[in-house]
């Protein structure tokens, strides 16, 4: 028969356990995007040195601006300009969607995904997938009448 201090011991250490697994799952996200962000630096600072060797040399060519780490940047999709970007942000898609008239859950059926996704995407939550982003502002640029006929279809 266990006694009183051991159960209270086991019950104490079930807590600290159960307190501690949110803690170390946001440490290991973290961990994870501070590595991903440190491999794209170390990308970047080769790609720089690179440039530096090429002007050391004396080669006439001049040298390329190194891409900028920005997590904007990398959902964003060429608008036909060069040198212009159209990122996917927050606000504008809370924006579209004001515009538009639209509820979420109307919105989630135009860009073919969830309610929750939208809650997500207005609150910066999250973000979508950059493989996704280039469809979603196509549809964020369409017209009322286009993108409620799209919402419709879809229904």
């Amino acid at each position: 028969m266990t006694s009183f201090a051991d159960s209270l011991k086991r019950e104490i250490a079930r807590i600290a356990r159960k307190e501690l697994r949110d803690e170390i799952t946001t440490l290991r996200k973290n961990t994870i995007a501070q590595r991903l962000e440190i491999s794209a630096m170390k990308k970047q600072m080769g790609a720089v040195q690179s440039q530096l060797k090429k002007l050391a040399r004396g080669n006439p060519e001049p040298p390329k601006a190194p891409k900028l780490l920005d997590s904007a940047s990398s959902a964003a999709t060429s608008k036909g300009k060069p040198g212009r970007k159209a990122v996917f942000t927050a606000e504008r898609l809370k924006t579209q969607r004001a515009r538009l008239g639209f509820t979420q859950d109307q919105m989630a059926r135009l860009l073919e995904v969830s309610a929750l996704s939208i809650w997500k995407w207005e609150s910066g939550g999250a973000a979508p997938r950059a493989s996704r982003v280039p469809q979603i502002l196509q549809r964020l640029a369409l017209g009322k009448r286009e993108a409620l006929a799209l919402v419709t279809e879809v229904e």
